[in-house]
């Protein structure tokens, strides 16, 4: 017998309304900001994300699902949302447009890693970025919308972490100095952790075992190695959080799991829940279209897991109206009967009436039956009787009242 593979979940007709929930808030925030709508291919070429993610990041080293397809061309399926729309900026000529460029983007992202609560091998993801400026007000509105976008579902007890990681020119002097402090504790070090110090030692902050946890607490700080314009820019961010009025802490260790990231980095997190529950995150990524090939073009994103916002949904017990289905069944007695059940269930349709059709030879009592199962307020019943005086019987299945009207006027109280 089949199952869905490990890793992935089917979402079944009953939880689809947290699903719209989600994706009409999301809408409803892009709407606000002027963020436009873009579908990138759901596989790219393989250096796409060799390029942007990182060659030694656990996603390029571990998580990818890469193929070759007929042609021997190596794809993979998206791993992350950023590098394609960077791809698609470049391909498009968007550098042409007015800047910075909004744009935002629902899909699914493949990732082999450890299947937990809201976090699958396939996961739906919203994300939004803003291509073409480097004001840090730009990285303020980002953070505002994403701390909106969870205000909008009801969320509450989020906390916004927030760091940066400098930029080409003083990050060297940083990665000097926590290669220094790390080196002392080489034989202490998971395998990762032990060939990140040699190849990419930001990661070593971004380790999530335990024992390389309490390591990182000792590490060097970043904030405190910044040039003077990394320093001025995440001096004004804080400033214009303050003046938004948005709550966050200082975690000098974030880098978050991706190389393409400069300067700006956050998460946000649910009370209690530690990195390892994040919600979402993103930053800023003022080298990623050049290294790809466009023109040097500042940057900043945000990203969240449809499935961890749903969890956390659902922990917080908010509710939710359910999705409007049919609002009417029509039953029938007889061929005669179903031939004008048929037209009927048309007409209705057409006039913008949710309907459900009884099939199959059942009974009167077996299709009030389903009509009940099914939830549905109102059910039309036809008969010999009704269709020789052109009137049809109208049940309040709520109520288990039932009266007798001229067709046109039943029609006309389902309308209203």
């Amino acid at each position: 017998m089949y199952k869905a593979p490990r890793g992935t979940t089917d979402i079944l007709p009953q939880e689809q309304a947290y699903w719209r929930f989600v994706e009409e808030k999301a809408g409803v925030i892009c709407q606000l900001y002027g963020y436009q709508r873009i579908d990138t291919p759901v596989f790219e070429q393989t250096g796409l994300f060799y390029h942007s993610v990182g060659e030694s990041t656990d996603i390029v080293e571990k998580q990818m699902y890469t193929f070759e397809d007929h042609s021997g061309m190596k794809m993979t399926l998206r791993p992350e949302g950023t590098a394609p729309v960077c791809r698609a900026y470049i391909e498009h000529g968007m550098h042409n447009l007015p800047q910075p460029v909004r744009l935002y983007y629902f899909g699914p992202i493949f990732r082999y890693e450890r299947p937990q609560a809201g976090r699958y091998r396939q996961h739906q993801q919203f994300g939004f970025e803003a291509i073409g400026n480097a004001d840090p007000a730009l990285d303020a509105e980002v953070i505002d919308m994403a701390c909106h976008l969870y205000a909008l579902l009801g969320l509450k007890g989020l906390t916004l972490q927030l760091n940066s990681t400098g930029c080409q020119i003083c990050r060297p002097k940083y990665l000097q100095s926590l290669r220094k402090y790390y080196s002392g504790f080489s034989q202490s070090l998971c395998r990762d952790c032990k060939a990140r110090l040699l190849r990419n030692p930001l990661r070593l902050l971004d380790c999530k075992k335990p024992s390389c946890q309490e390591i990182v607490k000792g590490a060097p700080q970043i904030l405190e190695y910044l040039c003077s314009q990394c320093s001025s820019h995440f001096n004004a961010l804080e400033d214009y959080l303050e003046y938004l009025q948005i709550p966050y802490e200082i975690d000098p260790h974030l880098v978050r799991g991706l190389d393409y990231y400069t300067r700006t980095v956050f998460e946000i997190q649910p009370e209690g829940g530690g990195a390892q529950s994040t919600l979402g995150g993103g930053g800023r990524y003022d080298n990623l279209i050049e290294e790809l090939g466009g023109r040097p073009t500042p940057a900043v994103g945000f990203a969240t897991g449809i499935e961890r916002v749903i969890l956390n949904v659902r922990k917080q017990s908010i509710e939710l109206l359910p999705i409007s289905g049919a609002k009417v069944y029509v039953a029938y007695l007889g061929e005669e009967a179903k031939k004008e059940a048929i037209k009927l269930v048309a007409r209705l349709r057409q006039a913008g009436i949710g309907v459900t059709l009884a099939l199959g030879g059942k009974s009167l009592k077996a299709q009030l039956k389903q009509a009940n199962a099914l939830g549905v307020p109102q059910t039309i019943i036809i008969g010999e009787e009704e269709i020789k005086r052109g009137s049809v019987v109208l049940r309040n299945m709520v109520k288990g009242e039932q009266a007798q009207f001229p067709l046109e006027e039943a029609i006309s109280l389902l309308k209203s």
